[in-house]
């Protein structure tokens, strides 16, 4: 049984760094948005109407493991240089 706060790796897996990334996924409404944060680490919040509960947000360690989630405190806007797909 795992701990929750590791998570399981796939044999053979690596790591990659990830400054900043943004995608829209238009099937499920949902927006991903990973940045890397000062301290090594990485955050992935999730966007979208989907959610019921509000939108989410993930912290990651330098390590790759996952270090706290949770119901995204205040707003999340759209970046103003993100362009429509369409």
């Amino acid at each position: 049984m795992l701990s929750a706060r590791r998570m399981a790796l796939k044999p053979g897996g690596a790591t990659c760094q990830i400054r900043e990334q943004i995608v829209e996924d238009p099937a499920s409404g949902l927006t991903l948005q990973f940045e890397q944060r000062e301290d090594g680490g990485a955050r992935l919040v999730i966007v979208g109407e989907a959610l019921k509960h509000g939108n989410r947000e993930i912290l990651f360690d330098a390590y790759g493991c996952m270090a706290a989630t949770g119901t995204l405190v205040g707003s999340w806007r759209r970046p103003s240089w993100l362009k429509d797909a369409t």
